[in-house]
C-alpha cells in the first residue's frame, strides 16, 4: 500500500493504478452472482455477496489476530472492492460503531469488564479527536491517507517483531507478576 500510494503520488494521480483486465476480471467474477448491488457512494456495481464475504473473512482475521479491523477492512474496500479511499474510511468508521456498540454491551453485561470511567475518558478524547481527523481528512488525497495508514501499519509491524525477537527486561512482569493471580 505504502509503496502503490507513492508512486501514485509522484505519477500526480489520485486513485490507485488498476489495469483494465483486473478490473474486468473482478467485475466479470461478481456480475454473475446474485443480490447485485449498486453502491451510489462508492460507485461501484458488484454482488452483495462480494463485500459481505470480504468483511466475514476481515472480521475473521480481526479475531485471530486481535488487531482492529479496520487495518485490514479500510485495504479491502480499496485494494479488492475498488472504493474510493476517503469513502472506504468513512464506511468502515460507521459500521465499526454498530459491531463495537454490539461488543461493548455484550462484554458490559456477560464480563463485567468495562471500565466505565476509562471509556468515558477515551471517549471525549477520539470525540475531539476524531473532529480535528475529519477536518485535516478533508484537506488530504486519497493517496496521502493510504501513506499514512500504511506508515502505521509498518511501525506496527516493526514494533511486533522487535517484541517477538527482543528478550523483554522484567520476564516476571511479562507473566503478569504484578497482581494476585
Amino acid at each position: 500500500m505504502f509503496m502503490e500510494s507513492l508512486r501514485t503520488i509522484r505519477r500526480g494521480t489520485s486513485q490507485p493504478a488498476r489495469s483494465a483486465v483486473e478490473k474486468k476480471k473482478k467485475a466479470s467474477i461478481w456480475s454473475r452472482l446474485p443480490l447485485q448491488m449498486h453502491f451510489t457512494q462508492s460507485n461501484i456495481r458488484t454482488s452483495a455477496i462480494f463485500p459481505f464475504s470480504i468483511a466475514l473473512f476481515v472480521g475473521v482475521l480481526a479475531a485471530l489476530l486481535g488487531v482492529g479491523g479496520g487495518f485490514i477492512m479500510v485495504p479491502a474496500m480499496i485494494y479488492v472492492i475498488g472504493m474510493p479511499t476517503i469513502v472506504a474510511v468513512g464506511t468502515d468508521l460507521f459500521q465499526i460503531v454498530l459491531t463495537t456498540a454490539n461488543v461493548t454491551f455484550q462484554q458490559a453485561v456477560a464480563n463485567q469488564t468495562v471500565d466505565l470511567l476509562l471509556a468515558m475518558v477515551l471517549l471525549l478524547g477520539s470525540t475531539i479527536g476524531a473532529q480535528f481527523g475529519a477536518k485535516v481528512g478533508r484537506l488530504l488525497r486519497g493517496e496521502q491517507i493510504r501513506i499514512l495508514l500504511a506508515t502505521i501499519v509498518l511501525l506496527f509491524a516493526v514494533k511486533f517483531v522487535l517484541d517477538l525477537l527482543l528478550e523483554p527486561s522484567n520476564l516476571i512482569a511479562l507473566a503478569g507478576g504484578g497482581g494476585g493471580h
